[in-house]
């Protein structure tokens, strides 16, 4: 094995990952362009339907976004009046975000992206199962 084996591409975890992810939210497109959503205020509002009510650093450290891609996002989904953005009483400087009436009725026109999407991804219960908690257990070594 050649020194400069470990520097092809094709010897690259990150490479594989990198493009599964970019392909697969580009699948999401279309199921979400339905809603009105992007894939990262998708994966905002399946927190919100989980949870009602979060706040912003909760949020952030589920979805893996820092404020300055928060910030942006959530203000979009409060102009579509899908969220509201609620000060802490307590705590000024506490960022709560809830979601409205319209937000959670977006929820049952949403129920048919995973199937949709299962479809395009084309696993075995199995296999999904395997790679998801692969990519878990990446992903929580990661930021350890």
């Amino acid at each position: 094995m050649d020194k400069f084996d470990c520097l092809k591409l094709e010897n690259q975890l990150c490479f594989p990952l990198y493009a599964c992810a970019k392909e697969v939210t580009k699948k999401y497109k279309p199921f979400l362009d339905k809603l009105n959503l992007t894939y990262t205020q998708y994966i905002a509002m399946l927190i919100l339907w989980e949870h009602d009510e979060i706040n912003i650093k909760a949020l952030g450290e589920k979805l893996f976004l820092d404020s300055g891609t928060l910030s942006p996002m959530l203000k979009n989904l409060e102009s579509k009046g899908y969220i509201e953005r609620v000060r802490n009483s307590e705590d000024e400087r506490n960022l709560i975000i809830k979601l409205t009436k319209k937000g959670y009725n977006l929820k049952e026109n949403a129920v048919f992206v995973p199937n949709s999407m299962a479809k395009c991804v084309n696993l075995n219960e199995k296999d999904a199962k395997t790679l998801y908690e692969l990519l878990y257990k990446v992903l929580n070594a990661i930021k350890e």
